[in-house]
């Protein structure tokens, strides 16, 4: 019976000890695998945050760049408008000017038929012609193509063309050239062109058609002068129709001007002399060869 029952008890003994060790092998499983879901778990996060990190800064960096594109965008907006403005001034004042000294000349109706119908022909080409222009420049704001059309002159309108209007207005018009004319870039003529007519027009609203003009225009190896030199006419003063008292001028040609030789690395300077007014402008050129 004592054999019995002590072979009883070692049975059970090993049977608890069988069960034990089963329990500690589920235990050290269950704490493997709850190490391993800790480790993907952190893992995960680790990812995540990096994700929402690499997200935010390609975000922030789309924003800028956003940004920075709409700047530059308002930017050229502003550039361009400024340019429109500055374009349908010099094609109005010059107009205007040619027009308006041809019509004070309708006193040749009685004594002189044929300069009156020089001057009605002369306000009506000019007054067509600035219409043209207008409707062009005005036609740049409607134009949504990615290239508007120019806003220069066109080729051919040269400064002896220029010269020859005014002259038919009643300017007395010297034009001296000095050195070898050389091709210029369309944004170096147009300039310059810009700058005589601006010029003349002046002459021509303050000085009156007794003005007397030299224009001169000097060629050198790098750069191009150009100088208007004005003296005699009457100059008028615009005055406050109120008190009487003269009103400043908003030099908006001037700057219009010095703004043109200006973006192309030129200058340009304006003032009164002894005997009347002159503006200088210095452009620089180069030639691009062929390629």
């Amino acid at each position: 019976m004592l054999s019995h029952a002590a072979g009883q008890s070692r049975l059970r003994r090993k049977s608890a000890l069988c069960h034990l060790g089963r329990l500690v092998t589920v235990e050290f499983a269950l704490v493997a695998v709850v190490a391993a879901l800790a480790v993907a778990v952190v893992t995960l996060s680790v990812a995540l945050i990096r994700s929402r990190r690499s997200q935010t800064a390609a975000l922030a960096s789309r924003a800028a760049a956003l940004e920075a594109h709409q700047s530059s965008a308002e930017l050229a907006a502003k550039s361009e408008r400024l340019r429109i403005v500055r374009e349908m001034h010099d094609v109005i004042a010059h107009s205007l000017a040619i027009m308006i000294a041809q019509a004070d000349g309708g006193s040749f109706v009685s004594s002189d038929p044929d300069a009156a119908q020089r001057a009605f022909t002369t306000i009506a080409e000019t007054g067509r012609g600035a219409l043209t222009d207008t409707r062009r420049i005005l036609g740049i704001l409607k134009d949504d193509t990615p290239e508007a059309p120019a806003l220069s002159p066109s080729l051919d309108a040269g400064l002896a063309e220029l010269v020859d209007q005014y002259r038919q207005s009643g300017l007395t018009i010297s034009l001296i050239q000095t050195g070898d004319p050389q091709p210029l870039p369309a944004a170096a003529r147009t300039a310059l062109h810009r700058i005589a007519q601006e010029s003349l027009a002046n002459v021509l609203k303050h000085a009156g058609s007794d003005a007397t003009v030299v224009i001169a225009q000097a060629w050198q190896d790098d750069q191009v002068g150009l100088t208007v030199t004005s003296g005699g006419g009457q100059q008028a003063t615009a005055t406050d129709p109120l008190t009487g008292e003269p009103l400043p001028g908003r030099g908006l040609g001037v700057i219009g001007m010095q703004e043109r030789a200006e973006i192309l690395g030129g200058s340009l300077r304006a003032g009164p002399t002894d005997s009347g007014y002159q503006v200088r402008a210095r452009i620089p050129w180069r030639i691009e060869e062929e390629s």
